[in-house]
């Protein structure tokens, strides 16, 4: 079940999350992107695990897409990629 925008809004006011959050209700970005799991096993109409990292010029310079809803980086892969971003 795709989870509510009100929800959601509600979940990032109680925890403060100190970066913005993307609530597509339309799915276009996730169309867009290329995360967007029409339906599966696992899930339907909702995004895939995704994760991008965007320089400061606004270009993709790490993009990782999930097959399925239990797929995620690794931890290291992530802070190896942050180090690279950090050194441009």
């Amino acid at each position: 079940m795709a989870q509510r925008s009100e929800r959601v809004k509600r979940y990032i006011e109680d925890t403060g999350l100190p970066f913005d959050v993307l609530i597509d209700d339309s799915r276009e970005t996730l169309k867009t992107y290329g995360v967007w799991h029409r339906i599966g096993f696992d899930a339907w109409n909702i995004a895939r695990p995704a994760l991008f990292l965007i320089d400061r010029r606004g270009i993709i310079r790490y993009a990782f897409v999930a097959d399925s809803q239990t797929e995620f980086p690794e931890h290291g892969e992530i802070v190896e990629e942050l180090g690279k971003l950090a050194g441009q």
